[in-house]
């Protein structure tokens, strides 16, 4: 009658065991998912800053150029549509930047499909214990 409790507490043990290296290894995942995103972005972040800057400097110069070479003309007129240019630009990239802030990311899919597939692998195991 004693060893049916000890077998049980071992059972538990056991089971308390293969939960937390369970847990370890799901946490170990995000940890990775986590630090390769940070990786991602931090690349994304960087270079769309050369990438802006590098693209402002060179429409400035060209603005500056065909206002230089019309200014005897159309100086007015060539100003006017630089400035339409650069408001309209800024406006759809406001917009563009709205639209990916509202789209979201697919961070940590690989973690929560695993927490998914977890959940759906220890479903049918209770409802086997649960009828015996």
């Amino acid at each position: 009658m004693s060893s049916a409790p000890a077998g049980l507490l071992a059972s538990l043990r056991g089971f308390a065991a293969s939960a937390v290296g369970l847990l370890r290894t799901r946490l170990d995942l995000f940890r990775l998912e986590l630090r390769e995103e940070a990786a991602r972005l931090l690349g994304l972040l960087l270079w769309g800053l050369a990438a802006v800057l590098l693209a402002v400097v060179g429409v400035v110069f060209v603005a500056v150029f065909l206002t230089v070479l019309f200014w005897d003309d159309h100086r007015l007129w060539a100003l006017g549509l630089f400035a339409l240019l650069f408001v309209g630009s800024a406006g759809l990239s406001i917009a563009m930047v709205l639209r990916l802030a509202r789209r979201g990311s697919g961070m940590f899919a690989a973690s929560l499909a695993e927490l998914r597939r977890d959940e759906t692998a220890l479903k049918p195991v209770a409802a086997t214990d649960a009828e015996t």
